[in-house]
């Protein structure tokens, strides 16, 4: 597998593993992994392991819960490496514009699609992780140019934004800030969609999400810097710490509470510290240490990682677990498997055929990008 892994041609190895991880992560979901070991009722401290595997109801934070800012992480980090890949061929920040945008715009279309796809039917619903990432990209794509200072800066103001704007403006029915389907987010989805999500979600999101994204850039230029790998490794430590003691102390000072589903500024501070230190620790155990023997299981699947979470998110979900689960469910039955373990099998027979779909692309040299 060595041949498909870029271990020679300067790529950062550990950015490539933390988004198949990321992906991998998603696909589990998505084939319902983590639901049919939870109907397995093994004990309670397996049972509390797989509550991490589903977002916090609402105050508080879940491992879950990092996967996406994990995700508008990476984004920010790989657009960055990009760039100055393209600026060294010639191509000004105006010309890769072009490019950026009509990405978003692909973006944004395929994740107002996907919420179709779950709906079975036409539906205007701007939630998806990739209609919000088609807006952060543009943010960041913005800043990508300026300063470390500048770039910190324009992300604590577009925290303070979210701040102000769940405090500030207070309207019939939705004049509880941190109150779920009550709040500012629920009332500016009134406005966009005349609905709001029954689980939380609102698609105001996107404007502390967008910090996330510019934390990716600042990230990425840090990684491909002339620093030290020493000092790249503080950095981004120094960073996680602060965003964690940030987040939690904002929380536990009662100012605001740490909330995924409408990314308070505590969440977006505390995902973020979190991510940054799995960044600093993939980097030195995978980019320094060299342990990546066994690292091109997530790379391949990084490869074509906007690929694989739409072919999940809607040949999967649409076909494929359930085309699956026919055979598997059918052969189990005949061993005399009971419906709860088959379903526990079905799932990860499906999981590993999504993986293999990534490892035959990228053994065929095929990537998929927008």
């Amino acid at each position: 597998m060595e041949s498909i892994i870029p271990l020679k041609t300067g790529r950062l190895l550990s950015i490539d593993v933390m988004r198949g991880l990321i992906m991998i992560l998603l696909a589990g979901e998505s084939c319902s992994v983590y639901e049919s070991l939870r109907s397995l009722h093994t004990g309670v401290i397996f049972a509390n392991i797989l509550d991490q595997f589903e977002h916090h109801p609402w105050h508080g934070l879940h491992f879950w819960d990092l996967v996406q800012p994990s995700f508008m992480t990476i984004a920010g980090t790989a657009m960055y490496i990009s760039y100055q890949h393209k600026k060294q061929k010639g191509i000004s920040w105006e010309q890769n514009f072009k490019h950026i945008a009509i990405r978003s715009l692909k973006l944004f279309v395929l994740g107002t699609a996907v919420q179709c796809f779950y709906s079975g039917k036409l539906v205007w619903e701007l939630w998806n992780v990739l209609t919000q990432l088609s807006v952060t990209t543009i943010i960041a794509y913005l800043v990508i140019n300026k300063s470390y200072k500048f770039q910190i800066a324009i992300s604590i103001v577009l925290l303070i934004i979210t701040e102000v704007l769940y405090r500030m403006i207070l309207m019939p029915g939705f004049d509880q800030p941190f109150v779920e389907a009550h709040n500012f987010g629920a009332y500016m989805d009134t406005v966009l969609m005349c609905k709001i999500n029954h689980d939380g979600w609102v698609t105001i999101n996107f404007i502390p999400t967008a910090a996330h994204t510019i934390w990716g850039v600042l990230a990425g230029k840090l990684l491909i810097s002339e620093k030290s790998a020493g000092q790249k490794i503080k950095y981004l430590l120094a960073a996680g710490v602060i965003g964690l003691a940030l987040g939690f102390g904002l929380d536990w000072a009662n100012i605001t509470p740490i909330i995924k589903r409408i990314a308070t500024s505590s969440f977006t501070l505390a995902s973020e510290g979190w991510v940054l230190l799995l960044m600093a620790f993939l980097f030195w155990l995978i980019d320094i240490r060299k342990f990546n023997k066994y690292a091109w299981i997530a790379v391949v699947v990084g490869m074509n990682s906007i690929f694989i979470y739409y072919f999940f998110n809607t040949v999967g979900y649409q076909w494929l677990n359930a085309a699956v689960g026919i055979f598997v469910n059918g052969f189990s039955a005949i061993a005399g498997a009971s419906p709860k373990f088959s379903a526990v099998l079905s799932a990860l027979v499906t999981w590993f055929a999504e993986w293999s779909l990534c490892y035959w692309l990228a053994r065929n040299k095929i990537f998929i990008k927008l």
